[in-house]
């Protein structure tokens, strides 16, 4: 069962207000027993206002009064009609200022180890602008030759489930161009071959 805000306070009205067993009480507020009959002997709760389930839309009259004449049955929480909270995506990590001097060391290494890796991947991954991607790819960043490579993962911009999906993808990408290349190649030799049985 859902957990009820402010359980204690429902069930002081549901004491107050109906026959309803302290296990059926206890059961629905997820209170313990003894603690449902502290309640009604006044020794908890110390004149807390009870707080109306039917005006919360928690529950219903109906579900109320059935199980007052049926103690055996539990009390049921009314289905909401609001909808879901939808999950709010998560916004970028934030970056320590001292590490931000490193990320050009982890663009470059990403580059020279996965060397068709697209600007857009590259920024997701390690949340980078597109112009500092660009510099360093180009080799036209400002501080270019003093940069050092590093291993993203290490330097805490990405976790390793994240660069392991980015390899797969490039080790495929650079596995069917080799065997593009060596295809033409062999097509390209068996081209000439022929070529020179001809004109023998």
């Amino acid at each position: 069962m859902a957990k009820i805000l402010m359980p204690k306070a429902t069930a002081v009205w549901l004491l107050e207000n109906t026959s309803l067993t302290f296990k059926q009480i206890s059961d629905f507020c997820e209170l313990h027993m003894l603690e449902i009959e502290s309640i009604a002997n006044g020794e908890v709760v110390n004149k807390m206002p009870g707080i109306n389930p039917i005006n919360n839309k928690i529950l219903t009259i109906d579900e109320i009064k059935k199980c007052e004449k049926n103690s055996k049955l539990n009390l049921k929480l009314t289905k909401t009609q609001l909808p879901k909270p939808k999950k709010i995506a998560k916004g970028a990590k934030y970056t320590p200022i001292a590490k931000r001097q490193e990320r050009p060391g982890a663009i470059k290494w990403l580059l020279k180890e996965f060397p068709s890796i697209t600007d857009n991947e590259i920024c997701r991954l390690i949340r980078t602008t597109k112009n500092t991607v660009d510099s360093i790819r180009n080799k036209s960043h400002w501080n270019y030759e003093n940069i050092i490579t590093k291993d993203p993962v290490k330097l805490g911009f990405c976790n390793e489930k994240d660069l392991n999906k980015i390899s797969e993808i490039h080790k495929k990408d650079d596995e069917t161009k080799t065997n593009n290349v060596i295809e033409e190649m062999s097509n390209e030799k068996s081209s000439n071959e022929n070529d020179e049985l001809e004109k023998v």
